[in-house]
Parts: C-alpha cells; structure tokens; sequence
C-alpha cells in the first residue's frame, strides 16, 4: 500500500505509525541520530506533490536546525527515502564529501541536476553505507548552518 494512501492529508500518522510503515532499524537509527546529534524534533507535513506518479505524496519528516532543513525524510515500505539539499555556496563542500561515499551515493548525486539555488538529491536508504553517507551529508549541512549563526552572532 502506498503511503499517501494509508494517511491522507486530513490524518497525520504519529511517530510511531512512522516508524511501523518504514519497518527497517535504520530509520531508528537515523532518527535517533538526527535528534541527539542536533538536538532537532522531527516536523511531520503534508506534500500533494503529484510527480513520480505519487512517488512523493504524502506525509514526510522534516528535520530542521535553525531554519535551515538538515533532511526530509519520505517513508516507503521497508525504507525509507532521505532527501538533502545544498545551497549553491555548499556545492564546493559537497562535491569533495560526495567522493568518499558510497556508490550509489555518489551516482544519485553526481546525476542530480544543479541550478543557481543549489542542488536537492533524494537516497532510498536501504543499508548501512547508505545511511552512513546521509548522517556525513546531513553534518556537512548542519556545519554550514552553524558556521552562519557564528558570523550572525559576532
């Protein structure tokens, strides 16, 4: 069953209902992760985005630190999809991190279209290299956000 089809958008899943449909350690894993390291709550909103015949529709996970998105997170059956973006000022950053990673990391980056604004690439999470790979993208976001609230504050 599709996600969008087992909450609509005038029923939010909880957490747990979350965590049941992905049905796979590594979204714990990951969620835990996000929240310790980041000490970020998870927002739930709702997408009616009809691309990829409803590949994104639905409720998604949104992990935020000062106003800047670290990961949104799709759920599927048995994975998960995480999405993270990069401001065209991270681009440099990003290119020289995304060598180090794991192949299908690196091809679903490299073949992720870049414009002005940035780049956005999505990962199905579906074993530990892969969810390896998003906690070091999501730091190098997490660094850029803390590097800008330094020079804010100063």
């Amino acid at each position: 069953m599709q996600w969008s089809e087992r909450f609509n958008a005038e029923q939010e899943p909880t957490e747990q209902q979350i965590t049941d449909f992905i049905s796979n350690p590594l979204w714990l894993e990951l969620e835990n992760h996000l929240k310790e390291t980041y000490k970020v709550k998870p927002k739930i909103a709702y997408s009616g985005c009809s691309m990829g015949e409803g590949y994104w529709k639905g409720w998604n996970v949104k992990f935020k630190k000062s106003g800047k998105a670290l990961c949104t997170i799709y759920p599927k059956q048995g994975y998960f999809v995480a999405m993270v973006s990069f401001s065209a000022k991270e681009l440099d950053d990003a290119d020289e991190l995304i060598q180090l990673c794991d192949e299908y990391t690196r091809n679903k980056y490299q073949g992720s279209k870049s414009s002005k604004l940035g780049k956005s690439t999505s990962y199905e999470v579906t074993n530990e290299k892969i969810l390896q790979d998003i906690k070091e993208l999501v730091a190098l976001r997490a660094a850029s956000s803390t590097k800008k609230n330094k020079l804010l504050n100063a």
